[in-house]
């Protein structure tokens, strides 16, 4: 057994991750960092890990050494230690944004802060295995997800890979999401008597995500929306585009498939009738899987391309616990089986 420790598992993702450690068959959950709970029961934060672990929550400062290190910790947080943690374990995935852009000057641009340790950028892999299987395999460090991102990336990259979009005019991404993006502390935004019953658009453009999803894939004139909607979990992208050339439903289909048949967690949906004829956010919660899907407007050369994940599975613990399971050598979907509930 691999022993496994989490930085900054008070929170909604460090929730996520200690639960799926948890029903890891190859891994140990060794401690749990959180300021805020230190001494308490990982329950105590975590109610639905109750009979699962006797752990407390320990400082950060109380770390020891381990086969694997989780960051959950705040943006910012994990690039001004970085030296310390990978002293502390020899594979590192850190869930927050420090490591996620290429360049210092990109992360200056999308977050408003130099970066804290620029030197580290190139060292860490995307955790996105859809994009980054080969370079995970046996990496050592590995950035999270934008949840928003992944949403996007995964709706449109059969398109992008093709070269089947009109780079020209543009590609807009209108993404609905859950209050659990907001994280675990409440602000005057999340406070439930403000936050309930929302559609309350608070990213219309320069969404930080935005850049993830350029950079995946290879287009630069794509915009992201970010709209808040009466949900805790999931992410909806809704991306609109043009083609650049004419294409079939039947053209569409073999674009997807080959993109994504073999892909354990990508699962395609794009059914004729039915309630859940395109992919829905809701029945994935607790899943690691990202359904996908499309509608094609013959007429006037437009394709609206779907992705639903859930943001605190595919778009943050998930994803993280997929890439380390093939930094680690085990076997990819190791603790991702769950296939979220129905009705719910």
């Amino acid at each position: 057994m691999m022993r496994v420790s989490i930085a900054g598992g008070s929170g909604y993702v460090g929730g996520e991750l200690a639960r799926l450690v948890l029903g890891h068959p190859g891994l140990e959950l060794a401690q749990v960092s959180s300021e805020r709970s230190a001494g308490q029961y990982l329950s105590s934060a975590h109610p639905n890990l109750r009979g699962r672990s006797d752990l407390r929550f320990c400082p950060i400062a109380a770390l020891e050494p381990a086969d694997a290190l989780l960051l959950a910790l705040p943006h910012g947080h994990s690039s001004r230690q970085i030296g310390r943690f990978a002293d502390l374990a020899q594979t590192v995935v850190d869930l927050a944004a420090d490591f996620r852009l290429d360049t210092a000057d990109s992360y200056e641009h999308w977050y408003g802060e130099p970066h804290a340790s620029p030197d580290w950028l190139e060292r860490f892999t995307y955790g996105l295995p859809e994009l980054h299987r080969e370079r995970l395999a046996g990496a050592r460090y590995a950035s999270g997800v934008g949840c928003n991102a992944t949403a996007c990336t995964l709706a449109l990259l059969p398109l992008a890979r093709a070269g089947v979009l009109d780079e020209a005019r543009g590609i807009v991404c209108d993404v609905k999401v859950g209050s659990s993006e907001g994280g675990a502390a409440w602000g005057a935004g999340s406070h439930h008597p403000v936050r309930s019953g929302v559609v309350r658009t608070y990213a219309p453009a320069g969404h930080r995500h935005t850049a993830e999803v350029r950079r995946n894939l290879e287009i630069e004139n794509v915009h992201l929306s970010v709209t808040a909607i009466e949900m805790v979990r999931g992410a909806s992208a809704t991306c609109h585009a043009w083609l650049s050339q004419e294409l079939s439903e039947k053209d569409l289909w073999k674009l997807y498939r080959d993109a994504w048949t073999n892909e354990p967690f990508v699962r395609i949906v794009h059914e004729q009738k039915g309630s859940w004829r395109h992919p829905e956010p809701k029945i994935l919660a607790g899943s690691n899987y990202a359904d996908v899907g499309w509608a094609l407007d013959l007429e006037h050369g437009r394709i609206v391309a779907f992705g639903a994940i859930d943001n605190l599975m595919k778009g943050a613990a998930g994803s993280a616990l997929q890439s380390l399971n093939l930094m680690l050598g085990l076997d990819e979907g190791s603790g991702l089986d769950f296939p979220g509930l129905h009705p719910v």
